[in-house]
This record gives structure tokens, sequence and C-alpha cells, in this order.
């Protein structure tokens, strides 16, 4: 497949596995940027952004990228953090005091960033409107009992995990997580990246599709499902059908759990500014502010017996079996449609890959441009 964009000497092997990706398993439209010491060092595109009229995937097309929402969040919780106005090892409830009803006053947002806190789903089924007005889910959770005593077990908290950090952050600083991200540095350093898309993007965006031979998904009344769903508020996949992650209605709205849309350059920009900084701008993130990001706070079976080989620290997915990154100072997170994000401070990388091809378990898309970045600038 003939790509665009370019990859820095030293860099080959990073657009040899993005070529590799379309041939095996096949992409649709992708895209891969690369950050090192603070520049841009990778930018590759290719592809198709709508399978429906052939429109090309360009440099600016921006793509749902699912959960990867949650390494904006919480870097921008890393970053309230570490200017004193949030201690994550607080109880939540001192910046949002009714959230310590039901037995929740002891959990801390340290517990949450996780996925510790008991409340991986939430008992009130609300609708789809009342997902997007953001403050019946904050009800919602204010008045949610954990399912086990917080701090003891985990689970992946897939969308409450947005919206209960996102509501610590309005709580401080008057904005929903979306609007802080950028106010925070998002505008300033014109990352393309949003939860909550601008209608005026909706020209760049890129169409999801699913791959062909994806196994069934599990019944709706399942774990996995009612936290992907909001207990079936959204549709999952679904991509199109209303409520489903091609809906403009959904992507617009503020979901900081698994909403975003960014561009590979965007996203890989977030995980930059954090680590050195972008083109001469000082880091996000203190060295010390990072050693607490990527402290290993969950790993090992689930609440529910699942050991998926994965490794959390502070709101991020840390190097492990599922997810092997550069090394011990890494942290980033996955997209449902084999989207990926991660930094990592000691090799001053910041990367992004994003597709809309959704390929579903055993996507080995990004782990192929990842261990190529390793090579790169490991040696190995």
């Amino acid at each position: 497949m003939e790509h665009n964009g370019w990859a820095d000497e030293g860099f080959g092997a990073v657009a040899e596995a993005f070529a590799a990706n379309f041939a095996d398993p096949g992409e649709l439209g992708a895209a891969v940027t690369v950050y090192a010491g603070g520049r841009k060092v990778v930018e590759l595109w290719g592809g198709v952004a709508d399978a429906r009229t052939g429109r090309a995937f360009e440099r600016d097309t921006v793509v749902p990228v699912f959960s990867c929402a949650k390494g904006i969040v919480s870097v921008c919780a890393h970053l309230l953090a570490q200017q004193g106005r949030l201690d994550l090892d607080a109880p939540v409830a001192r910046y949002w005091p009714e959230f310590a009803a039901a037995g929740k006053e002891a959990i801390t947002t340290r517990m949450v960033l996780g996925h510790r806190a008991g409340l991986p789903v939430l008992d009130r089924t609300l609708s789809f409107e009342e997902v997007l007005a953001w403050t019946p889910v904050v009800r919602a959770i204010e008045e949610q009992r954990p399912l086990w005593e917080p701090g003891t077990a985990y689970e992946y908290h897939a969308h409450v995990f947005g919206f209960l950090v996102g509501e610590v952050i309005r709580r401080i600083t008057g904005l929903t997580p979306g609007a802080y991200f950028r106010r925070a540095f998002g505008d300033a350093l014109g990352l393309r990246a949003w939860i909550g898309l601008p209608a005026r993007e909706s020209s760049h965006l890129a169409r999801l599709a699913e791959a062909e031979g994806r196994p069934p998904m599990p019944p709706a009344e399942s774990l996995i499902m009612r936290m992907v769903t909001m207990n079936g508020a959204f549709a999952f996949p679904g991509l199109e059908e209303p409520r489903g992650w091609n809906d403009p209605a959904l992507l617009g709205a503020e979901i900081p759990g698994a909403g975003a849309v960014a561009s590979a350059s965007g996203l890989a920009g977030v995980y930059a500014a954090a680590v050195t900084g972008i083109d001469g701008t000082a880091p996000l993130l203190t060295r010390d502010t990072l050693t607490g990001a990527v402290g290993e706070v969950s790993s090992g079976k689930t609440w529910s017996g699942m050991d998926a080989g994965q490794r959390w620290g502070s709101g991020f997915l840390l190097d492990c079996a599922f997810r092997p990154l550069l090394g011990p100072r890494g942290f980033g997170n996955d997209g449902a449609g084999g989207q990926f994000a991660f930094g990592d401070d000691e090799f001053g990388v910041g990367f992004a890959y994003v597709a809309n091809r959704m390929v579903g378990y055993g996507d080995a898309r990004a782990t192929r441009l990842v261990a190529a970045v390793r090579a790169c600038v490991t040696g190995g």
C-alpha cells in the first residue's frame, strides 16, 4: 500500500510496520505519529476514511478513539495534582461532597484511576439523552453503592471512570474535562484531539467499520456489555445504529471515558506534551508526577475473575504482557477499535496509532507498531 507522510532516518522500521498492517490483517484507513525528544519523527497516514464514498484518509483526519479518552482525562488529573489543586489520595468527597453517599466516603481519585473504586457499572439505567446531559450520570454515581469494598479489588471502570474523574475535574476547575483539556493545553498546542468533537470538524471525521469475522458480543446483561454500553444507553459496537460510535450526537457530546476523537498527531501530542513538551515547550508533567502515575495500582485477576495480563497505574495502562511498551516508564491507553497511544519519559517518546477498521480481540496492529518504535529507540 502506498502511504503518505514521512519517517526520520532511524525510524524506517515504523514505516515498514505501518505498511505491513495494510496487508495483514488489513487496514481500511489508519495513521501513526511518533514524537521523540519533543519533535515529530514519524507522521504516516493512508487508506480510506469512509468506505461508503472512498474518501481518502488525510493527514488531518480524526477518528473516534474510544478509551484513549482516559489518557487525556488522566493527564488532566495529574496536571491538577501537580498544581496542588487535587490530592489523588484524598477522598473524592473532599471535592464532591455528595459523592460520599452509599458507602463511598473513603474512595480516592487514585482508586478510580486504578479501577479499584467498586463502580465499574451503575445500577440506574439512563437514557442516551440523560447520559449526554451529564448531570443525570453524576446523580446516578452519587447514589451508587460500590460492588465491592473500595480498594480491595479491581475491574475496568469503562464509562464510569470518565464521568467520575471528569466530575472531580469539573468541581475543581468549573470546566467539564473536555473543556478543561482544551483550556489547559489542547488549544495552546493546537492538538487535534477532543472529548466532544466540534461541529466544524465533522468533515474531517473518519467513519468506523467493523472487520469481518468478529465473534458475537456477550449478552446485553453481562457485566462487560453493561460496562461498555452504560446499561444499553449506547450501542456497541453498533456502528451504523443510532447511539452507535458513528453517531454525530454521541461524538459531539462529552463522553470522557470513551468518547475522544483525535488524529494520530493530536493524540501523540497529548503524551509528548506530558513527557517532553513539544517543539521547545516545557513538559506538562514532572518526573515525580510521572513516577506517581506509572506506579502499579492494579494487576492480576479482576473482581469478575479475569486476567488479561494487564497492569494499571494511576489512570494508565502500563508495560505488560497485554501491551508491551518500551520499558517501565511507559503509560498509555487503548481504544476499543484497536487505537493506542502512550508516552515514555525515559525515551522521550509520545506515540499514537488510530484506525477506523475495528478488528477486535487479538488485534496486533498497534503491537506491531510499538515493537518497531522499540527497536528504533532501544536498538532491540
